[in-house]
């Protein structure tokens, strides 16, 4: 009988081929965790921006924009995650010079072999190819949502633009910027990277996966917040 392998292996085996081909105009950022669903929708009042701090355990620090008139779903998602200290202690854990860094989705154990992300809700996905009007183009510094193949697939992985990426633009919810602190993101982006080995926890039972473009070095984030 053949075993239906999670979701999760499929596609941390993309991110190796990905991985090997380089910077290719090719390159999707991949929400590489399973996700709770929810049909719950969650809305937020005023268009004005956001701003916000992404602290490094290491001290360094990127200052940014959600934008609500943009996409107020990934907005709002983003927002309760910070409230919650979702996001203290995870890493950027796939990163790829010339394209984006990405993360949100697993903590340090994942350096152990722990490749099972972090669960939260998942989101609808605000682009142009899922029905949704968002004109924010994946220019250099632009923050937007992870998914897997599914639309409505994105939940806590995030990715930043390392360069313009307008093969991404309609196909992946943008929702904010990066103003201050981009010189963090090219040192991140520029750092060697390898393969990592472990397992994903599915539906009770453990499968052996890999992925590529990890950081040899952990990137920790100590904490985001939203500042005046």
């Amino acid at each position: 009988m053949k075993i239906k392998k999670p979701l999760a292996i499929l596609l941390a085996s993309s991110l190796i081929t990905l991985g090997i081909a380089g910077c290719s105009t090719e390159e999707k950022p991949e929400n590489s965790g399973s996700k709770t669903e929810t049909n719950e929708t969650v809305t937020i009042t005023g268009d004005s921006p956001i701003k916000i701090s992404i602290k490094l355990t290491d001290g360094r620090e990127m200052i940014g924009e959600l934008y609500p008139d943009i996409a107020p779903i990934s907005v709002q998602n983003f927002v309760k995650l910070i409230n919650e200290n979702f996001f203290d202690g995870l890493i950027f854990h796939r990163v790829i010079s010339g394209f984006m860094i990405q993360g949100g989705g697993y903590d340090e154990t994942f350096y152990d072999g722990n490749l099972t992300s972090k669960e939260t809700e998942s989101i609808k996905g605000e682009f142009t190819a899922n029905g949704v009007e968002n004109n924010l183009k994946h220019t250099r510094g632009v923050l937007s949502m992870a998914r897997t193949s599914e639309p409505d697939s994105g939940s806590s992985q995030f990715f930043i633009m390392h360069q313009d990426s307008p093969h991404l633009d309609g196909q992946y919810a943008a929702f904010g910027k990066i103003t201050e602190g981009l010189e963090v993101v090219d040192e991140i982006a520029s750092m060697s990277t390898t393969t990592v080995s472990g397992t994903v926890l599915f539906e009770g039972a453990t499968y052996p996966t890999q992925m590529g473009d990890v950081p040899e070095k952990p990137v920790v984030i100590e904490t985001i917040d939203i500042i005046e």
